[in-house]
């Protein structure tokens, strides 16, 4: 792999960060709520090996400070592919990030060749499914601002998993989950910025007008929501895949990374 570019774009009046390496096919990482772009340390390197690869910060998380303005998360991905001169790319989100790559894809289809979905789903997607034990917790914590009770609920909720004690997963990735979100909730405490409204008509309501390879990946110690909405994209979009990842829950890619890479990698080359 080629040096890794590091570098800070200003648009849309603020400041993402963002890191480049590699040649070839464009790929962008898009990260997930409770984290930021070091949750593809495993990954970077390994994708810059075949693919130019981009991973940043979205405002409010790791090196890009939140902005005291009104903000969309797919305007900031455009906004930073224009300022990278980028015409097409592969993209990769999970979590909330796979929804502002499908949000983007919908608004500039010719630019994306490949979506790929890390535990995600569609803006704008209700499905009947029960709400996980430990929101009404996480709740009751955000509200009260005690932060390191959130951090550990969350940490439970999305990276422990279903059926998982904190004991029973890798504790040096657990932690490494835990120092980004931290830095997360950290930004998020300052309250600044307003996040503008979803697409209309959402997500939800326009698979049929997405017309390009998806792949959808989750893990088995995911929340319900996320099984069932994988499924839901592969019967709604045409072609759509699904691949689940055993014993890893909301950052799978973090958890197993040898099999998520191989995953990621056979389903772009055969696109390719």
């Amino acid at each position: 792999m080629s040096e890794a570019q590091t570098d800070y774009a200003e648009i849309n009046g603020a400041k993402l960060y963002f890191e480049v390496a590699g040649e070839g096919h464009l790929l962008v990482m898009v990260h997930a709520g409770i984290a930021d772009s070091r949750m593809w340390d495993d990954q970077f390197p390994e994708f810059a090996k075949q693919y130019r690869t981009i991973r940043y910060d979205q405002r409010g998380y790791g090196n890009s400070e939140p902005v005291d303005s009104e903000y969309s998360f797919r305007e900031d991905l455009a906004a930073l592919l224009k300022f990278l001169n980028v015409e097409q790319t592969y993209l990769i989100g999970c979590s909330m990030g796979g929804g502002t790559c499908m949000d983007f894809t919908l608004e500039h289809p010719e630019m994306v060749g490949a979506l790929i979905m890390v535990g995600s789903g569609p803006s704008g997607l209700n499905l009947d499914v029960p709400e996980p034990a430990l929101v009404p917790e996480i709740m009751k914590a955000s509200d009260a601002k005690d932060w390191e009770k959130l951090l550990e609920l969350e940490t439970q909720l999305f990276f422990d998993g279903e059926g998982r004690t904190p004991d029973q997963v890798d504790q040096q990735v657990r932690q490494r989950a835990v120092a980004m979100n931290r830095q997360a909730i950290a930004h998020e405490a300052k309250g600044l910025g307003k996040p503008k409204p979803s697409i209309k008509p959402s997500a939800a309501e326009r698979l049929g007008d997405l017309h390009l390879p998806v792949l959808a990946i989750y893990g088995d110690r995911d929340e319900a929501y996320a099984h069932m909405v994988a499924d839901y994209m592969e019967q709604h979009i045409a072609g759509a895949q699904k691949v689940m990842i055993p014993n890893t829950a909301h950052l799978p890619n973090m958890e197993q990374p040898a099999a998520f890479n191989g995953i990621v990698l056979d389903f772009l080359k055969k696109i390719s």
